[in-house]
């Protein structure tokens, strides 16, 4: 098999930390730490009060722009037009990026409104001001209401979807692309159209989104520990084995000439250090494509022969984790996750079940709601 990331490799890419570093697994760390925790602090989303560089992520769905008043002098969403809006949720991401730790990103859940006879384009106006800003929009993920609410409307279609925007500021944000294929059960990239049922909620919150969003962008954003001293997350160590997903027919097809044609570890491991191919285009985007030693190169002809066109199957080979990036400095905390417009508490709740910390920040909390009182 293909030797994993080092994790010495991987600190030289994230930055220095103690110079060595290993390989261990998140047990070495979760025995010494605290359970998953709560806290909710009165405030502002534009000014949280909350620590420099202490939050992993942010998971949030602020006020849609003149949908609701929430009855707080301060309140975001009832502003008079759509510039003063975004303006404010640019507040809002301003100071969003001081809590955040350099890899931590942003999940905003938003939805567009209908104003004098037309939609406003409030996510566009975000995007593009948040962009202007410096931020990176890496997603704009559809969530596809698989139900809703009837729509009195006769002459336009009823609205069932909405928008969640990943923003990061710096390149090199985490992202664990394999624990959220894990957690939906899939094997390929499942790709940015989000079906998901409303929820409904009898609380004191006008307006609750699914838990199912916020285990999504949990899973893939918000590492399970992180170092305190160098601000370091925990990034998962995987190799390339050589097992394919049998669900898919292309799959199957392919172990079964590997092994109708007695195919080695060692020719598989050759399809995956030359890719799809050794030649022509491909050499302008794979790695080790045209680089590869002779006897790589022969293996891999061979295995094409064999397998015609179901070899590229082989380079799509399941990964397996063999441990986490460790920066020796055992000073260990789980991953963070804020919400800076926590409602009702959907994301604390989760990010606790989940096996992180959760922040939650509110101009009104509803710590007292004797309905709500279990989830801090």
């Amino acid at each position: 098999m293909q030797e994993p990331v080092r994790a010495q490799d991987q600190a030289i890419q994230d930055g220095p930390t103690l110079g060595l570093v290993g390989i261990s697994d998140l047990d070495t760390w979760s025995s010494k730490l605290p359970a998953p925790s709560t806290r909710v602090v009165t405030g502002d989303a534009r000014e949280t009060g909350l620590d420099a560089n202490s939050v992993d992520v942010v998971v949030t769905s602020p006020p849609y722009w003149q949908k609701r008043d929430y009855g707080h002098p301060d309140q975001i969403g009832l502003e008079s037009t759509p510039e003063a809006f975004v303006s404010s949720i640019l507040d809002c991401l301003t100071e969003w990026r001081r809590v955040l730790r350099p890899s931590g990103s942003v999940f905003m859940n938003i939805g567009d409104t209908y104003f004098k006879r037309s939609l406003v384009g409030i996510p566009g106006r975000i995007e593009a001001a948040a962009v202007d800003a410096g931020w990176s929009i890496r997603n704009r993920i559809i969530w596809a209401k698989t139900g809703g609410m009837p729509e009195p409307a006769k002459n336009r279609l009823a609205n069932r979807h909405e928008y969640i925007i990943h923003l990061t500021y710096k390149p090199t944000y985490y992202y664990d692309l394999q624990a959220y294929q894990e957690y939906l059960g899939v094997s390929a990239n499942p790709g940015d159209v989000w079906m998901i049922e409303p929820e409904r909620d009898m609380s004191a919150h006008l307006a609750p989104y699914p838990r199912e969003i916020v285990r999504r962008a949990i899973s893939l954003a918000c590492p399970p520990q992180v170092c305190l001293a160098c601000g370091k997350p925990r990034k998962r160590v995987t190799e390339r084995t050589d097992q394919l997903d049998p669900a898919r027919p292309q799959a199957r097809r392919a172990m079964e000439l590997a092994k109708q044609h007695r195919l080695t570890p060692e020719h598989i491991r050759a399809i995956q250090a030359t890719g799809v191919s050794d030649v022509g285009k491909a050499t302008k985007f794979q790695n080790g494509t045209g680089r590869n030693s002779q006897e790589v190169q022969r293996l891999a002809a061979e295995a094409k022969a064999a397998l015609g066109g179901y070899f590229r199957e082989f380079t799509f080979a399941k990964r397996e984790t063999v441990g986490w990036t460790d920066c020796g400095h055992n000073s260990g905390a789980r991953g963070t996750v804020l919400d800076p417009f926590v409602g009702t508490g959907t994301t604390a709740k989760v990010a606790v079940d989940m096996g992180r910390d959760a922040v939650g920040v509110d101009l009104k909390p509803l710590m007292n709601d004797p309905s709500l009182s279990a989830l801090f």
